[in-house]
């Protein structure tokens, strides 16, 4: 079982996230490659908010292929690229909250970047999930 927390000493966390997340031993591990906004047709969706929303579903599906769901996620990092900075910040909070109502939020990490591996892709998201 995965045990999310924010020790004393720290500032709370920023939005919803956990600063720290700890997994017991002989847990089984699932790291899940960067999700883009690209929808099972190979389409990849307009703006921040779309594709943020994409990245959750195409994680959910990684995770329910590993037969995990979103409760058993650890961590999760953000890559968002610079000329989207401004809508990519509230679009992928409001997306990620969404996507994690009801859930304990994991440990997080969000960072700005130069680009994507394609230049319309605005947002990638990787994730770490964990179960016994």
């Amino acid at each position: 079982m995965v045990r999310r927390f924010v020790p004393d000493g720290v500032a709370p966390p920023a939005s919803r996230y956990s600063h720290g997340a700890e997994v017991g031993a002989g847990a089984r591990w699932l790291y899940v490659a960067g999700q883009i906004g690209v929808d099972p047709s190979g389409a990849i969706l307009q703006g921040v908010a779309a594709q943020a929303a994409q990245c959750f579903k195409n994680i959910d599906a990684v995770l329910a292929g590993g037969g995990m769901d979103r409760t058993n996620l650890v961590s999760i990092t953000v890559y968002a690229v610079e000329a989207a900075r401004e809508e990519a910040v509230a679009a992928y909070r409001d997306a990620r909250d969404a996507w994690l109502d009801g859930c304990e939020p994991p440990a997080a990490t969000f960072l700005i970047v130069s680009g994507l591996a394609h230049p319309d892709l605005l947002i990638e998201i990787e994730a770490i999930a964990a179960a016994e």
